[in-house]
């Protein structure tokens, strides 16, 4: 059981907005710690597919970090341009944030922590690596960097 609410949770957007977690649910959310410099980037082409295709069911959440390889260097809105001109990114797009270590924001501390999701911990080990809720908030499960997003491990929990 878990012993946060996900939904209590506060996180701003890329202008410093607070985000208001539970605007979504009765959708499922997957979260991706993004970076603009990494392998894995392309993959913002095939998110923002993902967020499209299962729009009525799925929202996505990119949040940018530099801990892996300092691979996300700009700032806001640097990071903003970056998405919307080289991939044309609608989803959300957090601050960028901390999401292992001392300085862990709670966002990430709830979704790799078992005390706080009541599934599973995890920690993450680069960028992109995806978290998925189900409509209620609760946390499905995680996939690595290498699990592409439209992968049936992903998309099997957001057919209805």
């Amino acid at each position: 059981m878990a012993r946060t609410s996900f939904y209590d949770i506060q996180i701003n957007d890329l202008k410093g907005k607070a985000i208001n977690l539970s605007e979504y649910k009765n959708k499922h959310i997957l979260f991706v710690n993004v970076a603009s410099k990494c392998g894995f980037t392309p993959q913002y082409e095939s998110l923002e597919k993902l967020s499209n295709t299962y729009k009525n069911n799925l929202v996505v959440i990119g949040v940018p970090c530099n801990q892996f390889g300092k691979q996300e260097p700009g700032n806001s809105s640097e990071i903003e341009e970056f998405c919307q001109v080289n991939y044309g990114v609608s989803f959300v797009i957090t601050e960028k944030i901390e999401v292992k270590g001392d300085d862990i924001h709670p966002l990430y501390e709830w979704l790799t922590l078992r005390s706080f999701n009541g599934k599973k911990s995890s920690s993450v080990k680069w960028n992109f690596q995806k978290y998925l809720l189900d409509p209620e908030g609760k946390l499905i499960d995680y996939f690595f960097s290498i699990t592409k997003p439209f992968s049936s491990k992903i998309t099997k929990h957001l057919r209805y």
